[in-house]
């Protein structure tokens, strides 16, 4: 099967402009292809996974990618699936966040002479001057066009800025300049950016003519990726400070039924033929596939010895066997101890579980608070200090936040 056939058979192709010319040059490795990521914070996101591991699948059919840092395009902002505007960095923090993307990217994409390559749109964008872009650019777009385009409509309702506006016009101009300057003929993205992207596309036409089209050619994936790595409303990061190797595997073990075996296709460089073996998998296997997933995943971005073991103290957790180690812990000083006892709502404030007492209240309300093997239902629940020696006692809150608890 070649990489085009393949990447269908993922799931990861939602629309294309041309799939005729796509697959010929994507099958032959003729693409030089770019994705955009905007640098709004200092890690990749677990929702970044689909773009990285695109990039390498086609890197390694022999074609070459250009991750584009957005240094420029991060000073306005992306209104695309947004109910509100992005907070403004400063450049200051957006150098120092693309800085830690190119780190993390080069754990999936090989950079170098004749590879990969990594640019940064703020290197054309904040030179340019505004009147000649009005004039060379702003006169091949349509007002009335932009304004239907599916990236504004939610903002339409609540206000879309000026400076918002303009993030189409930056985005069509990043596949012009490359498509120049590096011969770039292809441009991958979520399906919420296709009205960006067919901007790209048509800007290129128009400004150097209708032979440039037919090397100028649109390939879109689906926006899933932007909706996986999120958890509890926050962002499950690559880098290993913000979300520990052992958090970031207990995320994917925790993906639900009706989604492993998806992610697993879509994600994972495990064989086709074995994924589609996979796919009659129900009940208690599903478990396994789960398993499979978070290691995978884990492996690729911190590495063989960090996904055993958090593959093991998994095991501790959900199984009874295998290393606790290295399962997070948050650690009880003596003096939060009364009589050498503490309450439980103490425990879930102090480990973190909660950000505050009520909601430690209310957690165990709920009965969503299992200390040990036992679950707590008694808000007045206290525990003697002696249960948090040694490994410590697993305090957990609802089904995907636990914490080893011991006192140091």
């Amino acid at each position: 099967m070649q990489i085009y056939e393949e990447l269908k058979e993922r799931g990861l192709i939602a629309q294309v402009t041309d799939e005729e010319h796509i697959r010929e040059m994507i099958n032959n490795g003729k693409a030089t292809f770019y994705i955009g990521f905007d640098c709004t914070a200092d890690s990749l996101t677990a929702g970044h996974f689909m773009a990285l591991t695109l990039m390498k699948r086609l890197q390694q059919a022999g074609n070459k990618p250009i991750a584009l840092i957005g240094g420029g395009t991060t000073m306005i902002g992306d209104p695309s699936g947004r109910t509100d505007m992005r907070k403004m960095l400063t450049k200051e923090d957006i150098d120092h966040n693309a800085e830690c993307f190119k780190r993390q990217m080069e754990r999936f994409i090989e950079f170098g002479e004749g590879k990969a390559m990594m640019v940064n749109n703020a290197d054309w964008l904040l030179k340019l001057n505004y009147v000649d872009l009005l004039r060379e650019v702003g006169a091949c777009f349509s007002v009335n066009n932009m304004l239907r385009a599916e990236c504004y409509k939610q903002r339409m309702e609540k206000g879309l800025s000026f400076l918002e506006f303009n993030y189409m016009i930056m985005q069509s101009y990043d596949f012009y300049h490359m498509f120049q300057e590096y011969g770039c003929n292809m441009e991958f993205g979520g399906d919420d950016q296709w009205s960006n992207m067919l901007g790209g596309t048509e800007l290129i036409r128009r400004k150097l003519g209708k032979d440039a089209h037919a090397m100028t050619i649109t390939l879109l994936t689906d926006s899933q990726g932007k909706k996986m790595g999120k958890t509890a409303g926050n962002a499950v990061w690559l880098d290993a400070n913000k979300t520990t190797p052992y958090e970031f595997y207990q995320y994917w073990r925790n993906v639900g039924d009706a989604d492993v075996l998806k992610c697993i296709r879509m994600l994972t460089f495990l064989p086709l033929e074995q994924i589609n073996e996979m796919d009659k998998w129900e009940g208690a296997q599903l478990n396994e596939a789960k398993e499979i997933l978070a290691y995978e995943l884990t492996q690729m971005v911190h590495g063989t010895e960090e996904a055993d073991k958090a593959k093991e103290a998994s095991k501790g957790l959900f199984a009874g066997a295998g290393s606790i180690e290295n399962m997070p812990k948050a650690v009880l000083s003596a003096d939060k101890f009364t009589d050498d006892k503490i309450d439980m709502i103490s425990v879930l404030v102090e480990a973190g579980l909660v950000a505050s007492r009520g909601e430690g209240r209310r957690a165990i309300e709920q009965g969503g608070v299992v200390a040990g093997d036992e679950k707590v239902t008694d808000i007045h629940a206290s525990f003697d200090m002696s249960q948090f020696t040694g490994d410590g006692m697993i305090v957990r809150k609802g089904k995907k936040n636990f914490k080893r608890v011991v006192v140091e």
